[in-house]
């Protein structure tokens, strides 16, 4: 993979500095870490985004994440692994990310509605789209993920 552009965030710093603050209000949430990096990870997996996959993977090693729920997270549909919380964001992020395919369907957002509370339901909704912000522009410029362990 070649890069389209070298370093695309110094092109943009005032968009970047948008974003990062963003997610930093984020840990303000009152959402759990690995929750929110649980649905960043699934959104870098529909988006096929390695940088994202690479950085969030690690992330969620480092605070515990078992093997084995990264590895099931394309199936959690089909999983005992994951809570119902989990599923929940799982299902919204999911929705969210292939939008144009699903219109966000009353059945991800029951689901929502029974797990998290309205300003929980907005933080996660934030999270997601800026999950995909970041997806689109590593995607997008072929940003290359580091070669390590994550």
């Amino acid at each position: 993979m070649t890069p389209r552009i070298r370093n695309p965030h110094a092109l943009a710093p005032e968009a970047v500095k948008a974003m990062v603050a963003l997610e930093q209000s984020l840990t303000h949430s009152g959402l759990d870490h690995n929750l929110l990096e649980l649905v960043r990870f699934r959104v870098s997996q529909i988006n096929g985004c390695a940088f994202c996959l690479h950085m969030h993977s690690g992330d969620l090693r480092r605070h515990g994440e078992t093997e084995l729920r990264l590895y099931m997270l394309t199936a959690w549909r089909e999983s005992t692994l994951y809570t119902d919380r989990e599923r929940a964001a799982l299902g919204w992020a999911e929705a969210l990310t292939r939008l144009p395919e699903t219109q966000a369907p009353d059945v991800d957002y029951d689901a929502l509605t029974a797990a998290f509370t309205p300003g929980e339901q907005v933080w996660l909704t934030m999270a997601i789209g800026a999950i995909n912000t970041w997806n689109r522009v590593q995607v997008g410029f072929r940003v290359p993920h580091p070669v390590d362990d994550g």
